[in-house]
């Protein structure tokens, strides 16, 4: 990931050099909005902060794909949201340009050491414009989609591999649970 993200290693067919951009140039930076009022039991939209998700509502705050970022609290967790969604106070949300890709923004917004830039001695803290003065390489936005459809991928293999291994450890739970119990019996084996 750091090798395609910094451009150490580049993707075949591109060759163009990175240029050096400010954060503020590809997104701006947005503010959720308290969710008193908007929220219902059981709405079609999640109202996200920054440990995840919250409640619902049946109004969105932002309807395109998005990174967000702590404001207060938890900084340093960036998520990816590609359908519509609301966002609270504490966290805030982008505004990605057409030239930017959202998954490699995302990807970056991972790399980011956030903590580097906390802004109070309390509770951790950010500041929009903080955000967007951080300054990042960037490929063109056709190589930025191909990074990120990489990224991506890989992404998925591994939530693959996970769930694959969480089922083969419940089934081997189980089965001990027979076996340790006497429900089932290994053949061959005598008990005296």
């Amino acid at each position: 990931m750091q090798q395609l993200l910094t451009g150490r290693t580049r993707l075949p067919g591109f060759s163009e050099a990175w240029e050096a951009k400010r954060l503020g140039d590809m997104l701006k930076v947005r503010h959720g909005k308290s969710q008193h009022g908007v929220a219902v039991v059981d709405g079609a939209y999640p109202i996200l902060a920054s440990g995840g998700e919250i409640g619902r509502t049946n109004i969105y705050l932002y309807d395109r794909p998005s990174v967000l970022i702590g404001r207060k609290g938890t900084i340093d967790k960036p998520q990816y949201q590609d359908k519509p969604f609301w966002t609270v106070d504490t966290l805030f949300y982008t505004e990605l340009s057409n030239s930017t890709d959202p998954k490699f923004i995302y990807f970056k917004f991972v790399m980011i050491d956030w903590r580097s830039y906390n802004e109070a001695s309390g509770v951790p803290s950010l500041n929009a414009s903080t955000i967007e003065s951080i300054e990042i390489f960037a490929p063109s936005h056709a190589e930025q989609t191909a990074i990120a459809t990489i990224l991506s991928d890989m992404d998925a293999e591994i939530a693959a591999l996970e769930a694959r291994r969480d089922k083969t450890r419940d089934l081997k739970q189980g089965m001990m649970q027979e076996l340790l119990t006497g429900r089932i019996r290994l053949v061959g084996t005598v008990i005296n």
